[in-house]
């Protein structure tokens, strides 16, 4: 990490400055899948300590996301996607953003416990860890399998709503959590198709850097082949039903099929269309995640 002497001496701070340190569209992703995890559990939570849950899991999501950015000051200030973060831009210090992650992580826990369990308010804590301490200060410089390993802080969020509710871990909750870590690499992956020169120059062993394009695409299409059966699974679980397992269906079909073709292309192919179908898979993968978790809350609904 760079020390933060090597910025510009921070301006007065903007409320949307730290709005910005918390990753809203990341958190955003956190509130979601945690708020569907918790309300297709099979215990029913008064409104006011779900409402409660959620909002701290939230917060502990924007605390990881502040540590995220205090220890990646130096490599957001290289790279084109991240240099006008609060912390490279000089608007925000490096160790005001690492005590506001600081503070925000033991008040998310602590209320967590308070107002759901101490069992998803150990969840949460180790989740924080794992992105800020395991992912960013370890996994992220070190290996190619950064995104692997590291997706599963990510993919923590709906087991920490399930345990809200029920106090522990199921299938169902794993099938979530198997869901989104089996999603995260090839979501990232091809990003890093069209990104590959920003992580080249910030140093940051992305597979596409490691290994090359070539390799990185055939990665794409066997995840999207690991993918589908976990998607499936969940849907003959007591959270499933035929609503979801339509929309898993379809959408993993797509999904192969768009890795599938993605896999076939060359890097010439792509500068020539200025990577068209690694952008089009790209966002289809956020689609695929969201339509995965609203089917569960339509089937949940409709079900009830």
């Amino acid at each position: 990490m760079t020390d933060a002497t090597t910025y510009q001496t921070p301006t007065e701070a903007e409320f949307s400055d730290y709005i910005a340190l918390l990753k809203p569209r990341v958190m955003s992703l956190v509130v979601f899948t945690a708020f569907v995890g918790l309300i297709v559990a099979p215990v029913h939570l008064h409104p006011l300590i779900a409402f409660c849950s959620v909002l701290f899991i939230a917060i502990g999501g924007g605390a990881s996301g502040a540590l995220n950015m205090w220890y990646d000051a130096d490599i957001d200030a290289v790279m084109n996607r991240t240099k006008s973060r609060p912390i490279p831009a000089g608007k925000i210090a490096a160790h005001e953003a690492l005590a506001l992650g600081l503070a925000l992580s033991g008040i998310a826990v602590m209320m967590l416990g308070l107002s759901a369990n101490w069992f998803a308010a150990a969840f949460l804590a180790f989740t924080i860890f794992f992105y800020a301490v395991v992912y960013t200060m370890w996994l992220k410089r070190s290996t190619p399998q950064n995104i692997v390993i590291g997706g599963a802080a990510g993919a923590f969020p709906p087991m920490i709503g399930w345990a809200c509710a029920t106090g522990g871990i199921s299938l169902e909750s794993l099938l979530m959590f198997a869901l989104i870590f089996f999603w995260t690499p090839p979501h990232f992956w091809a990003l890093a198709l069209f990104m590959k020169e920003d992580y080249h120059k910030a140093g940051v062993p992305m597979l596409t850097v490691t290994h090359g394009r070539r390799t990185t695409r055939r990665h794409i299409f066997a995840y999207t082949l690991v993918l589908a059966p976990f998607a499936i699974w969940l849907g003959l679980t007591s959270v499933g039903g035929p609503i979801y397992l339509s929309v898993a269906v379809v959408l993993n079909a797509l999904f192969i099929w768009r890795g599938w073709q993605v896999m076939r292309r060359t890097d010439e192919q792509s500068h020539a269309d200025g990577h068209k179908a690694e952008k089009s898979f790209f966002r289809l993968s956020l689609i695929y995640l969201f339509a995965h978790f609203a089917a569960l809350l339509v089937q949940h609904w409709v079900g009830a």
